[in-house]
């Protein structure tokens, strides 16, 4: 798979990292992973990210939740998996900080309402936060969970994707 593309952080955020871009490749395995249940894609891809974490002290690893409904349906929350998985290997500590309100699913949405769709509510947090999801295309589930965060107390929040769509594919 090929490098992510280097693009600025999106709103709310301190930093944002991505392990690879967002091609076929990528695409595919993510899907094997969100909908073919191949969770063994977990441990090899949090250790892969745990290069990317920020050297930040105190820092508390958190995720992007899915839907309640995309959940009961798979069985599990991907970005959930992934931020345990990334937190065990790299010796931090994961909490369930963010809720996500009802709302449709961001997949098959234009930008423009994939900006303005995904709210979270934030557990307080007082803590530097690393929210972790699977992918970032228009960076806008990132913002939305970056300014629940924000709004909860969390100094600093920084985001951490397995892949990246470049500027371009998401505009």
């Amino acid at each position: 798979m090929r490098p992510a593309p280097p693009l600025p952080a999106p709103p709310s955020l301190t930093s944002c990292r991505a392990l690879v871009a967002y091609d076929a490749e990528a695409a595919a395995a993510l899907l094997a992973l969100k909908n073919g249940g191949h969770r063994g894609l977990v441990r090899p891809l949090a250790a892969a990210l745990v290069r990317l974490v920020p050297a930040v002290d105190g820092l508390v690893v958190t995720w992007a939740p899915t839907s309640a409904r995309r959940r009961h349906a798979r069985g599990y929350d991907q970005a959930e998996l992934l931020a345990r998985a990334l937190a065990r290997q790299a010796g931090l500590g994961a909490r369930p900080l963010l809720r996500r309100q009802a709302g449709p699913a961001q997949a098959g949405l234009g930008a423009r309402a994939r900006r303005s769709n995904p709210r979270f509510t934030a557990r307080r947090c007082p803590w530097p936060v690393l929210v972790v999801d699977d992918v970032a295309t228009t960076g806008a589930t990132l913002a939305a969970a970056a300014a629940a965060l924000r709004a909860a107390g969390a100094p600093e929040v920084h985001g951490l994707v397995v892949a990246r769509a470049p500027r371009s594919a998401v505009e």
